[in-house]
């Protein structure tokens, strides 16, 4: 007889088995029978319509039940979000001529859809699972950013469409991850997925560095020179893995060594200790040949919340060895071009970049001041140039998501995405000291810390905009509540049972 291992990928489950109903459902005579049906059509559609019609065929047999898969199953479609978020501008460097970005927002809105779906089917419309004071400044920043189609300073309503579009749809994710990462197995699973995918972004970054860029991606760079003056450096280029930019590459990789470093503070065995600090010291290298100054403080400044909050004298003990360590990789003589720059980043007075960056900064402020509600989403950047390329503001690089708030959205909008960011490190830090299971604590941990790294990292450039840090962020800061809940919901059943 065989044993089938059943389990369901929810919120609500705690069984440690896996169970796809579709899968009985093709497994029986019917089934059986339709599977053939969809082979003899395939065939025939190469046949009589050619290779394209052979693929569309194909396409649509594995769109239809990804579709179904992603919104019964969302533990496996977060999965499937977090992979094409990593991958996105991997697969676009092939010159794939397919609106992956609208993909993405198909996704997510499956997951959306998924997530209302649930909430009808169980009538779980309790509010208490979201109620915090995250979830209403995400609502009112939601809000402010859809009544910005209406700012009378905004020269393009089209650039307000397109940006608005990602934003929110990114955001209203919050819900969905608070949602469904109800579990200690869905918060490992997500976190096993953030690493791996991770890993594989070193591996490419390394392959970068010591085999060289694809000739059809260094084609391409060369034919922009804008990529050239930004990604060619004394030399070299800096390097940017499967992700869009080096920024994008290097702040994921303090990301994921920042959740190596909390999973390395918790009770761990000998073989799971070395793993950590083999992928901690291969984040960290991948992240040094981004060349992106701004991520090299980002750990360093991570590591004072880190010591503060998970105090101990073996945590102070390893925090002051990795202090010496950094002090003296900073001062030290170097030939060696990677280190000089990251040199570079810890002094920034002689770094030309960082004059340009604070000349502009000190160019915008009259605006800024006199413009409350801002210029409009989507004014400046790409779609700026796009849409108005004729404005002030089209001309105006950002080099800062804080300064793009600011510019795009006026300084009111600045302090409402300023009391958002308080709002999360702040339930961050509460939780970790209010849950109780070792556990959930370190993951609140590595998420706060991950949280913090990305806010100090988006004054220098701009963290939460792009694939994948824009949807890590919300996950951070779900799993942050979530952690909470659940070792409240085991804390009381622990009490029920004392009785």
């Amino acid at each position: 007889m065989v044993t089938i291992l059943k389990y369901e990928l929810s919120a609500e489950s705690e069984r440690r088995s896996i169970h796809l109903p579709i899968i009985d459902k093709v497994s029986t005579p019917v089934g059986m029978v339709l599977l053939a049906l969809a082979a003899i059509g395939l065939g025939l559609a190469t046949i009589y319509g050619g290779m394209v019609a052979g693929l569309m065929v194909l396409v649509a047999m594995v769109a239809i039940p990804a579709v179904y898969a992603v919104v019964v199953y969302p533990i496996f479609g977060i999965v499937v979000l977090l992979i094409m978020g990593f991958f996105l501008f991997f697969i676009l460097r092939f010159g794939i001529n397919f609106p992956l970005g609208t993909l993405m927002d198909g996704l997510e809105a499956l997951l959306i859809v998924g997530f209302l779906i649930k909430l009808k089917q169980k009538g779980d419309w309790n509010i208490s699972t979201f109620k915090n004071p995250v979830s209403i400044m995400i609502l009112v920043w939601i809000g402010y950013n859809l009544i910005q189609v209406a700012n009378p300073w905004a020269e393009s309503r089209l650039a307000w469409v397109y940006t608005v579009r990602s934003v929110a749809a990114v955001t209203i994710m919050y819900f969905v991850f608070v949602y469904y990462l109800r579990s200690v197995e869905a918060i490992r699973i997500v976190l096993k997925t953030w690493l791996v995918l991770a890993v594989c972004g070193a591996i490419y970054g390394f392959k970068q560095e010591y085999i060289g860029i694809a000739p059809q991606e260094l084609a391409d760079l060369w034919s922009d020179p804008m990529q050239v003056s930004l990604l060619y450096i004394n030399g070299a280029w800096r390097k940017y893995s499967i992700f869009s930019d080096p920024v994008s590459f290097s702040y994921t990789m303090v990301g994921a060594s920042l959740i190596c470093v909390a999973l390395l503070s918790a009770r761990q065995s000998l073989a799971k200790r070395i793993i950590l600090v083999v992928m901690i010291g291969a984040f960290l290298l991948a992240m040094l040949y981004s060349g992106t100054r701004g991520a090299y403080v980002l750990v360093p400044a991570s590591l004072i919340p880190f010591a503060l909050l998970n105090f101990s004298k073996k945590i102070m003990f390893a925090s002051c060895v990795a202090a010496v360590f950094i002090i003296i990789l900073i001062i030290i003589p170097t030939s060696n071009p990677t280190i000089a720059r990251f040199q570079t980043a810890f002094r920034p007075s002689d770094d030309a970049s960082f004059n340009v960056r604070k000349a502009n900064q000190k160019r915008i402020q009259p605006y800024i001041l006199t413009h409350p509600i801002g210029g409009g989403l989507g004014s400046t950047g790409a779609w700026g140039a796009r849409f108005s390329p004729n404005s002030f503001l089209a001309t105006f690089p950002p080099d800062s998501g804080y300064i793009r708030v600011a510019v795009e959205l006026g300084w009111i909008g600045l302090l409402i995405f300023c009391f958002l960011m308080y709002s999360v490190l702040k339930m961050g830090i509460n939780n970790f000291y209010r849950i109780k299971n070792p556990e959930l604590r370190t993951y609140c941990l590595a998420m706060t810390l991950v949280i913090f790294s990305l806010n100090i990292g988006n004054f220098p450039q701009e963290a939460l905009v792009q694939f994948p840090n824009n949807i890590l962020f919300y996950i951070a800061a779900a799993i942050v509540h979530t952690t909470y809940l659940i070792d409240k919901k085991e804390t009381a059943k622990s009490v029920k049972g004392n009785y």
